[in-house]
Formats: C-alpha cells, sequence, structure tokens
C-alpha cells in the first residue's frame, strides 16, 4: 500500500488521528512540567534568602503548582473532548 493510499484510507485515518492526538498530549505535558519545574526551583531560591517567609512562599508554591497541573489535565482531556 503506498503513503497516498494510506493518507486516504478512511480506515488509516482514525489511527493515525488517535496517535497524533497521544503525541499533541505529550508536547502539552512540557509546558506544565517547565512551570512546575521554575515555580518549586524560585521557591526554594526564595526560602534561602529570606527564611522568615518560607511559611509564605510555600503557599504561593502549592498555589503556583496548582495552577500549572491544572494546565496539564486541560491538556489531557481536551483529546478526548474533540474526537
Amino acid at each position: 500500500m503506498s503513503i497516498l493510499a494510506a493518507a486516504v484510507d478512511p480506515n488509516s485515518v482514525g489511527a493515525l488521528a488517535g496517535g497524533l492526538k497521544s503525541i499533541a498530549y505529550g508536547l502539552a505535558a512540557i509546558g506544565p512540567g517547565i512551570g512546575v519545574g521554575i515555580v518549586f526551583g524560585q521557591g526554594v531560591n526564595a526560602m534561602a534568602r529570606q527564611p522568615e517567609m518560607t511559611n509564605v512562599i510555600r503557599q504561593n508554591m502549592i498555589l503556583g503548582f496548582a495552577f500549572s497541573e491544572a494546565l496539564a489535565l486541560i491538556g489531557l482531556v481536551m483529546p478526548f473532548v474533540y474526537t
């Protein structure tokens, strides 16, 4: 089967779309992963510089982590919504 025939075959289009959804989510997970790393890295840096503000910084770190992970969960759900 040629590449052109595989691209036109309706049975292979569904399999291709499923594979693209997996790749898209993998790429979408990179952003929140980087965001979580930045949030915790800068939070630890801030705690080292001002130990008396540790409780406030920790609360802000958890809030930033929750927002970053919410983006990852939205990215996980979107391929299933648009099927």
